[in-house]
């Protein structure tokens, strides 16, 4: 008798259709956007929200959830990796990247949120099954039921090198930031455990959505009658939302009299506006405009005293974004593309230029997570050149007396400090003002003359800035 006959009749299994989970779906298809074409979270997830919404898919809460588990993911993807690769039988780039990214959902549901942890898998397996197929399915359902033994601390211990071993790499898995990030952090900081640690978590925690009133056209009076609306710690024109304050329903802010602003982009406008200055101070530029926020905030406040502020910006979409910022603001103003690097305007032309260079944008993982991983020291010398430009740009078309803020989105070192001393040793006419005192009651602004800002000390962006007047 054959084997075949020997077995028993078992009835087949049914077929059941997997399960769609819309949240979990668009979850997915925020990561693949970001994995694939190299979007931005918080430009892709919005349109995804909106069209499940108008779908009738979603409410608050499921549009809540989506937005957790692409950030939560994004955020912690360094040490969902390390977990992952204890995990599994193959080195992480032999995973197809679609399973990496259904895995990565799951881990994060698993060690990062309160979802129960059956829940947590079966919903991560029906979702494989639903966008990979039953086959990989069955995978994601193994890895997972590993990943579920243990909680993230013990996970931690597993594949985190001791301390006291490798403090670099220690953190680096702990805090998911590659190692490199926060060796330049630490430098940035001056060392001390405490410190680092401290602006790592940070950097993992979710953003206040800070909105500016701006002047002559809404007051933070009229934002904080807003739901949920509080004051913002340092400037004079914050409103914080508190979690879940929808900034599309503030009036003000659908108006155009208001916007989406971080604290930290909003004070160093304040404090290259508020340097003293001797003389005229009629014309302000804003040499790397977009898109607009900065020069939003610089035309209302030039608007004030009777100022005119040009906004200069090399990409004519991004140029388009400053138009629409500052559409309606109470005096005059102009908006341009052009190249910072070769200015059409003449020499010493400006009494107050802002230079928001561009940049690795460091300063910035709360609000882009994924920055992090796509960054690579290399992009420091691809910035390096132009950083350097930009500001002899701005010191040429200021005039003797006037004032250059250069800032930038990353606090690294090679962005900040070295830029300014570079160029400030090739232009001796030149002198460093101190631009603490420009911020009144904002503590902790570092040794000076320049200021830094910091996620953890401040809970605005790591900005930084350094206010140069031209002596000759």
């Amino acid at each position: 008798m054959s084997e075949q006959s020997r077995r028993p009749n078992r009835p087949a299994k049914p077929y059941r259709r997997p399960q769609k989970d819309p949240v979990r779906i668009l979850a997915f298809e925020a990561l693949r956007a970001v994995d694939e074409r190299d979007a931005y979270a918080n430009l892709v997830l919005p349109p995804l929200l909106r069209k499940a919404r108008e779908k009738g898919d979603f409410d608050a809460r499921d549009a809540a959830l989506a937005t957790e588990l692409v950030y939560g993911t994004l955020r912690r993807q360094g040490t969902y990796d390390a977990v992952i690769a204890a995990c599994v039988d193959r080195p992480l780039r032999e995973v197809d990247p679609p399973v990496l990214d259904v895995l990565s959902l799951g881990a994060h549901q698993l060690l990062g949120t309160r979802i129960p942890t059956h829940a947590a898998v079966s919903a991560s397996v029906e979702l494989a099954r639903v966008v990979l197929g039953d086959g990989r399915a069955k995978f994601v359902n193994a890895v997972l039921r590993k990943v579920a033994q243990h909680d993230l601390d013990g996970w931690l211990e597993k594949v985190a090198p001791p301390y006291d071993e490798d403090p670099e790499d220690h953190l680096a898995v702990v805090h998911s930031h590659p190692r490199w990030v926060v060796s330049a952090l630490w430098d940035s900081l001056g060392g001390g455990r405490a410190g680092i640690e401290d602006l790592l978590e940070a950097d993992n925690e979710r953003p206040e959505v800070t909105l500016v009133a701006r002047p002559g056209r809404a007051t933070t009076e009229e934002l904080l009658r807003e739901d949920a609306a509080v004051p913002g710690r340092w400037s004079p024109y914050a409103v914080r939302l508190a979690e879940g304050g929808e900034p599309g329903a503030v009036e003000a802010v659908r108006e155009g009299r208001a916007g989406v602003q971080d604290e930290g982009s909003q004070l160093v406008a304040l404090a290259l506006a508020n340097a003293p200055l001797e003389g005229s101070d009629s014309a302000w530029l804003d040499g790397c405009a977009g898109p607009g926020g900065k020069a939003a905030l610089l035309a209302a406040l030039a608007a004030e005293r009777g100022a005119t502020l040009l906004a200069s910006e090399k990409q004519p979409h991004r140029a388009g974004l400053v138009a629409r910022a500052l559409a309606g603001n109470p005096g005059p103003y102009q908006v341009i593309a052009a190249d910072g690097t070769r200015p059409p305007w003449r020499p010493g032309t400006f009494d107050r230029v802002l230079m928001d260079v561009p940049c690795t944008g460091l300063g910035a993982l709360r609000r882009r997570p994924e920055a992090r991983w796509r960054r690579r020291p290399e992009d420091l010398e691809n910035f390096a050149p132009l950083q350097r430009a930009l500001l002899h740009t701005a010191l040429d078309s200021v005039r003797v007396g006037g004032i250059v803020g250069y800032a930038t989105c990353s606090p690294h070192l090679a962005e900040t400090r070295a830029v300014v001393a570079d160029v400030l040793k090739q232009r001796p006419q030149t002198e460093l003002i101190d631009a603490r005192p420009l911020l009144p009651g904002v503590p902790a602004l570092g040794e000076g003359p320049d200021l830094q800002l910091w996620p953890h000390l401040h809970g605005t962006d790591a900005m930084y800035l350094a206010l140069i007047r031209r002596t000759g």
